[in-house]
């Protein structure tokens, strides 16, 4: 656990870095000096970890979910960050969403139909080919929100 535990701090330290110490201090409301004793690797700060609430301030603010990558990673979890933010969705709704999710696939199997001509998929092109799933299944998403929030607007 001790493994774990300088792991978050690591990356507790990368969070605050990347947002900046003056501008983590306004966001959270906490000085330096607690701040630092979050990421500290002495072991009177052994057991001192930055609160929840406080990362989600922070990482909202970063470039990169820092902690909660840690966390995930902890648990063998896999995240897929695509730096959109998330009030950054195209707000097209549903319709827009279709026209998205059909581009997507042409250009996913245009993708494939590339890469089976020779009768093997290369590593390059099989990176490639995860790009372009991994693009679709954020349209999907997208739709699947845009859905809810639809369904939600009929219901309400």
């Amino acid at each position: 656990m001790a493994a774990a535990h300088g792991y978050l701090k690591k990356h507790t330290e990368a969070l605050v870095k990347d947002v900046g110490i003056e501008a983590a201090c306004r966001l959270s409301g906490k000085s330096k000096a607690t701040l630092g004793r979050y990421y500290s690797d002495h072991d009177e700060h052994a057991e001192r970890f930055m609160p929840i609430d406080t990362v989600a301030a922070l990482e909202a603010a970063a470039g990169y979910p820092h902690v909660t990558g840690a966390l995930a990673e902890l648990q063998g979890i896999s995240l897929s960050h695509d730096g959109r933010g998330r009030n950054a969705r195209d707000k097209g709704g549903v319709n827009s969403d279709v026209v998205a999710l059909s581009q997507r696939f042409a250009l996913l199997m245009g993708e494939y139909s590339q890469s089976i001509e020779d009768g093997v998929i290369t590593i390059a092109e099989a990176k490639r080919l995860l790009k372009e799933t991994l693009a679709l299944q954020q349209v999907l998403v997208d739709m699947k929100l845009h859905l809810e929030d639809e369904a939600g607007s009929v219901s309400g």
